[in-house]
């Protein structure tokens, strides 16, 4: 049985050529970047070039570009690194809708005596920015706001917010670990202090990261212990998978035009056939601000967990939010944040598609979603006449 994936905001598939780019690493150039001797020193100069591969798809300076073990320690590291750079500021101000990596963080920092402010969002997913400006003030410390929603796909007024954050003198962080890659960037001209970003969400390798860290950017050291990373991440490179994110980006760089046409399009395909097909859906989320690859759309009276394990049945994988949360029974926070019925928030079902996906694919969703729908429907215990 073919798998049909379309889970790609949990994770991609590592592209082959970057999986050729790393193979080497392994078994032939195993030395360390560190050493004197030059088996091992001739290895710096790949992840010279991983870097730069990365800073180009940022538009960013190579100098900026700090590699990590992915997203969520990319994450902790700006907010924690921040923090006890300035010391003496106590405040961070977040989203409800952050990822899991930002707000359990900012929540454990909370208990810590920490204030923290999490700013609302509306029925579509989109911030209160009246809010976010009243919130900021001499005491925050760092404002760290998500580029694009994982779960929903909406995208923030990213550049809008660094201006304002700027403006008073905060440091701003955005998890943009769902944008790189599907969406074109410029660093250089951005007020963007510290960003985020992940391997695996790109087609490259799993367990690398980056942290993107803006010169002049005050962060204090986040693991001790060696010269690596320009002082602020000690220990051996994971030289294989630095070279897999440095060639996924640049290939990323080339697929930005198709993420934006002919993904978008797979995209509106598939979630235009299943509103016309399957009566009660919803889509969750502003439709004319999105990743141009996500879609997450609601149908009522029906947990979304039985139509995953129904669709999974043929292949077709999918997912009802943040595989960093799919062990939870509770409704996404996302969903409950923006104000989705409860009837809704448990039916949610997120499809994000790739390059990879193809129109065939659409149309096999399309084929086998609807009974699988109007069968649990029938079963519900809480379809309106039952």
């Amino acid at each position: 049985m073919k798998t049909i994936y379309f889970d790609n905001n949990a994770t991609s598939k590592t592209a082959e050529e970057v999986l050729r780019e790393m193979e080497p690493f392994f078994c032939e150039l195993y030395g360390n970047p560190s050493s004197m001797h030059t088996f091992g020193g001739q290895i710096s100069r790949y992840i010279r070039k991983a870097r730069h591969q990365v800073a180009d798809l940022l538009g960013c300076d190579e100098s900026e570009v700090i590699f990590t073990s992915g997203g969520t320690e990319s994450d902790n590291a700006a907010i924690k690194g921040v923090l006890a750079a300035i010391p003496q500021r106590r405040k961070i101000i977040t989203t409800r809708v952050e990822h899991p990596a930002v707000l359990t963080t900012c929540r454990e920092l909370a208990n810590q005596g920490y204030n923290v402010v999490e700013i609302s969002v509306d029925k579509l997913g989109r911030l209160d920015m009246d809010e976010l400006e009243k919130q900021v003030d001499d005491n925050t410390a760092i404002v760290s706001i998500m580029y694009a929603n994982n779960e929903t796909g909406v995208l923030f007024p990213i550049e809008e917010i660094s201006e304002l954050v700027s403006s008073r003198g905060v440091v701003f962080h955005t998890d943009a670990v769902q944008v790189v890659g599907k969406m074109p960037l410029n660093l250089s001209k951005s007020k963007i202090d510290l960003l985020s970003l992940s391997g695996h969400k790109l087609h490259g390798p799993k367990g690398i990261g980056v942290l993107y860290i803006r010169k002049g950017t005050r962060i204090a050291p986040f693991i001790l212990g060696g010269h690596q990373e320009s002082g602020k991440r000690a220990g051996t490179e994971n030289v294989p998978s630095i070279v897999g994110i440095g060639k996924a980006c640049e290939i990323a760089g080339k697929y930005i035009e198709d993420e934006n046409t002919r993904v978008k399009y797979l995209r509106d395909k598939l979630e235009n056939g299943i509103l016309q097909s399957c009566p009660d859906s919803r889509i969750n989320g502003d439709k004319g601000n999105r990743l141009p690859n996500t879609t997450n759309i609601s149908f009522e009276f029906i947990e979304g967990e039985s139509i995953l394990l129904l669709l999974d049945k043929f292949g077709i994988c999918a997912s009802s939010g943040s595989a960093c949360t799919s062990g939870s029974l509770e409704p996404s926070h996302v969903l409950r944040a923006m104000g989705v019925p409860f009837t809704a928030a448990h039916g949610s079902i997120r499809f994000s598609l790739s390059r990879y996906n193809s129109e065939e694919e659409v149309d096999f969703v399309l084929e086998k979603l609807p009974p699988i729908i109007e069968r649990l429907r029938q079963l519900s215990p809480f379809v309106a006449g039952k």
